[in-house]
């Protein structure tokens, strides 16, 4: 069965505002690196690149995805509102033409101590073609969704059940996860490193520490005088008070008489607390 990528990155990201109203979520950086080429590493480490067997879905901010995308993979911009997950899958349906889909949610944070693609492997090796796969995670002291997992940002999806699918707004959740649960043919793949959903500043937060591997991550391009302590900083961003448990987005600044704590700084005046 040949496989092609879809990955999302239409959302609005209303949770993560006001990160959202200056990126697009998929575009939000986490370790430096956004979101959207997490993903498309991802992708591309299964095998998957090119606009012939990997696209991106845009909408809210959709100008800034596909300057970032460029001509790595085919792009569908939806008109007004964005589609939801299934809507998004659904305007591609010509594109997908009968090959299986993976389908990328752009803002899942994965880490595990494989290489991107090889650590979530498992979702498609030996797949029949006809049934419906996602990673998961055990849900611990969050609400279960399927069993005892949750969602871990993957789908693998037949093309006899993407054909049905129509560009309008709708989830997968509704139109092929569940439909598929109630017939048996839904299957739950483990994943064993860590997931966020970065849905929220306080998961966006952890992703970046995570990303930082509890130490400070700093990029070459950036000019830190300051102290930190625990935190992301990137490219062409200036520290010079300190930053203890936060981000600072690239061209962003820490004043010298600035303490960041448990934050996300964009520019030289937008804080972005992980907490309300």
């Amino acid at each position: 069965m040949e496989i092609c990528a879809v990955v999302l990155a239409a959302g609005e990201g209303r949770r993560l505002r006001p990160l959202t109203e200056v990126r697009t979520k998929a575009l939000c950086p986490v370790g430096n690196v956004t979101l959207l080429d997490r993903a498309l590493a991802r992708v591309a480490g299964l095998g998957l690149t090119g606009p012939q067997r990997v696209a991106v879905n845009a909408c809210y901010l959709g100008e800034q995805v596909v300057a970032e995308v460029g001509d790595r993979a085919h792009l569908s911009v939806e008109p007004g509102e964005p589609l939801g997950t299934s809507g998004g899958v659904g305007g591609l349906r010509d594109w997908i033409a009968g090959r299986g889909v993976l389908v990328a949610n752009a803002d899942a944070y994965l880490a595990s101590s494989a290489p991107a693609g090889p650590d979530v492997a498992a979702l498609v090796d030996g797949w029949d073609g006809e049934t419906v796969r996602l990673l998961g995670v055990p849900a611990g002291d969050r609400p279960a969704e399927f069993g005892r997992y949750r969602f871990a940002g993957l789908s693998l999806l037949p093309w006899s059940m993407v054909r049905r699918l129509e560009a309008e707004p709708s989830d997968l959740v509704r139109t092929v996860w569940r439909p598929a649960e109630a017939a048996g043919a839904l299957t739950v793949v483990e994943y064993d490193g860590t997931y966020l959903d970065t849905g929220t500043p306080a998961d966006y937060l952890a992703a970046n520490l995570h990303a930082a591997g509890g130490g400070e991550l700093v990029d070459a391009a950036a000019e830190v005088t300051g102290d930190l302590d625990r935190a992301v900083v990137g490219a062409h961003a200036r520290v010079e008070g300190r930053v203890t448990r936060g981000v600072v987005w690239p061209g962003g600044h820490v004043g010298p008489d600035e303490h960041l704590v448990d934050a996300v700084r964009v520019g030289r005046d937008l804080t972005v607390p992980a907490a309300p």
